[in-house]
This record gives structure tokens, sequence and C-alpha cells, in this order.
């Protein structure tokens, strides 16, 4: 399945568990290998890094571990939104947890969505597929 359409094959994913990282990576490649994916494992990393990318290269798709250091995925989303460079990039929050307060909170602040991380690899596939339904052709 290719997802054709976006220009920059630039997925961005904020994660600090390694084993959830090269799940999710590995999925997106096996969906489509064009698709590159950067990871940086700190909410703060993440926001500067975006911040150097020209606009013509900014990624299709941010994925956004709930929990990780410095920023949160949801205080990510927050200073994403102070920006109207970031507002046309699908943003989605992704957890362990199921709570639905957490997902109330993300969905608030303009996440595309919240999506509780799988307990089996074999749904990573479905998640991923799922995570580039947002992308805009």
């Amino acid at each position: 399945m290719q997802f054709l359409g976006h220009l920059n094959r630039l997925i961005l994913l904020a994660e600090d568990d390694s084993d959830d990282q090269e799940l999710l990576e590995s999925a997106f490649g096996e969906i489509d290998p064009s698709w590159q994916v950067v990871c940086i494992p700190n909410g703060r990393k993440f926001v500067s890094y975006l911040d150097t990318i020209q606009d013509k290269d900014l990624p299709a798709l941010l994925v956004l571990d709930y929990n990780i250091p410095e920023l949160t995925g949801v205080e990510v989303v927050k200073e994403l939104n102070n920006h109207s460079r970031y507002q046309e990039i699908p943003k989605i929050i992704w957890s362990t947890s199921s709570s639905p307060v957490f997902k109330a909170m993300s969905m608030e602040l303009g996440a595309a969505d919240y999506i509780t991380k799988p307990n089996d690899v074999a749904s990573f596939l479905t998640i991923a597929k799922y995570m580039l339904s947002f992308v805009k052709a």
C-alpha cells in the first residue's frame, strides 16, 4: 500500500522507548519504505529540531509519546499551536495509558487522535496504517 501525494516523506517521532520506536519505524517501513522516520526522545529537543526544518521540508506527520522527557507530548502540541507553520501537520499522541482524561486533553489541544500503544507486535502495523491515514494527499 503506497501513500502518495505528500512530497516530503518524513515522519517525526517523539519517543523515548527504544522498543516502541523500533517497532513503529519497522511498521512504517513495511507499509511504504519511502517513509523516513526521525526519532527524537525528548520533547524540548523535538520542538528545537522541528524549528530548524525549512517550511518546504516540514514533516507529513508528527507522532508524540504522551510521556517523554522535558516536554510531554501534550506540551509539545501546546507549543506547536503557537506557530501557524505547524497547523496543517497532523499530530498524534500515543501512550501506554488508555486514560480518557489524557485522550480528552490531547484532543482539546488539537491532536488528530490519541492512540493507546499496542501490547502485541502485530498491532503496530495496523496502528501505523491508521496514523498514515491522517497524512493529507
